[in-house]
């Protein structure tokens, strides 16, 4: 693809990242994580919110609009403003679980087309409200008491990791919690491992289902938020895009564990970060992180597939070498006596 070695290539994405770079990739992990916990909460209930894009998108612009009113001091300001970006992003993401729960609609379409009424809203509620500075329409700009500070992680390094990074590890710890010591979330990993299982034992599935979307929304509604209190401080047409499909392969990768999609956002931020060194030391297009990304998800998702249906195989034969042994064989010879 690129016309040079492999070994080449393969050198440069493995160079050792410098002090900044190395913040680059913390800070884009803490946003990629966000984004892989919001979409591995339906993947646990057998939902697939390909929708995280489109409610991030929504909701980091209705917290911009809010924050940058500055209707309240400080960090009060912030509070509420992230608050409204979980809200935003549960009702965006409720839109699709209410459509499944009453009418049937499959979440994969109605979600990829909020993903586009999505991005078509905000374009056109920032021409509204926004203003013009250069050639890129923004908002009103956050006042300063209401930015987040980052925390120096590298001594003497002026790169500073997102004061997020707090939020998102919270994040973290509050999906183990909820999904493995509350009732709501086995009834939740119950619904996704059989529906009809879990509605003969008295889960009501469809208010599950809109549950399950409503708190993929809201966790969705914090992916925006390190970037717009941590360094833009305001929401443009040229604020980041692509978080929330990049998200889902992160939490495939991390087999929606929350420490496995810490890793996998690391990788994949990893991978982000080396594509600049990729073009500039090595002259190889950047889209060959993509491609390698993409080789990583499948690799890792065929090997998790084998290994499942390996594990299904050998308990089957268990099961038949089980039945099949003396005891067996004596009560099917009771039973054709």
């Amino acid at each position: 693809m690129a016309g040079d070695s492999v070994s080449r290539f393969w050198d440069a994405l493995f160079r050792m990242p410098d002090a900044r770079n190395f913040v680059n990739i913390i800070n884009n992990s803490v946003v990629l994580y966000l984004s892989g916990l919001a979409a591995a909460i339906c993947f646990r209930m057998k939902l697939f919110n390909i929708g995280v894009e489109g409610q991030y998108r929504v909701a980091v612009f209705a917290a911009a609009v809010f924050a940058g009113q500055a209707w309240l001091p400080g960090y009060l300001n912030t509070a509420v403003a992230v608050l409204v970006a979980m809200l935003v992003g549960a009702l965006w993401a409720g839109i699709a679980g209410l459509l499944r729960a009453t009418r049937g609609v499959s979440e994969v379409i109605s979600t990829i087309m909020l993903n586009s009424i999505a991005g078509t809203l905000v374009a056109y509620l920032l021409r509204q409200v926004g203003e013009r500075r250069g050639e890129t329409m923004t908002t009103t700009p956050l006042p300063r008491d209401s930015w987040v500070g980052g925390i120096p992680l590298i001594p003497g390094e002026a790169s500073k990791v997102y004061g997020f990074a707090v939020l998102a590890v919270l994040a973290g710890v509050a999906y183990w919690l909820i999904l493995n010591r509350t009732r709501f979330g086995f009834e939740l990993r119950a619904t996704g491992a059989s529906q009809p299982a879990a509605l003969a034992s008295g889960v009501d599935v469809k208010r599950m289902v809109v549950m399950a979307m409503l708190l993929s929304g809201a966790v969705a509604g914090l992916v925006g938020m390190p970037l717009l209190f941590g360094t833009d401080h305001a929401y443009a047409s040229t604020f980041q895009s692509g978080i929330g499909f990049t998200g889902i392969a992160v939490a495939l990768l991390g087999r929606n564990h929350p420490i496995g999609i810490a890793l996998g956002a690391i990788v994949f931020s990893f991978l982000i970060e080396q594509s600049n060194v990729l073009d500039i030391v090595a002259q190889v297009s950047p889209d060959v992180v993509v491609v390698t990304q993409g080789v990583i998800v499948m690799s890792v998702v065929i090997a998790y597939e084998v290994v499942r249906r390996y594990r299904n195989t050998a308990e089957q034969r268990g099961v038949a070498r089980s039945m099949g042994g003396p005891s067996g064989k004596q009560e099917t010879e009771g039973v054709v006596a």
